[in-house]
């Protein structure tokens, strides 16, 4: 039975392509982790909110965070309500030579 070989070109190629990608390094975008930036957020965006999904939901309203060196959008959604509890939302505070922002949360 005969057995078929790469050719020692291919498999040159092929061992150099494999040692080239052992460099390549991918980051993910920086994500805000609650240090001041200089940039101040855009005006909020106009939401739609809809009817809620059912009895009970709380419209969480979206914000601007902060990934990559510049503001996303982050958009508004429905969650499950926690009796007891009202949602404060995400807002960001000019103060400490620049720009903070106060993640949303739950509060009696």
């Amino acid at each position: 039975m005969k057995t078929s070989r790469l050719p020692q070109a291919a498999l040159l190629a092929l061992l150099l392509g494999t040692l080239n990608l052992g460099g390549c390094v991918v980051t993910p975008p920086r994500v805000y982790v609650g240090g001041a930036i200089a940039v101040a957020p855009p005006e909020p965006r106009v939401e739609v909110i809809g009817v809620a999904p059912a009895p009970g939901y709380v419209w969480i309203g979206g914000y601007w965070n902060w990934i990559g060196e510049r503001h996303v959008w982050v958009p508004g959604r429905w969650r499950p309500g926690r009796p007891g509890y009202y949602w404060v939302p995400h807002r960001w505070v000019a103060g400490g030579g620049g720009w903070r922002l106060e993640p949303g949360h739950w509060a009696r």
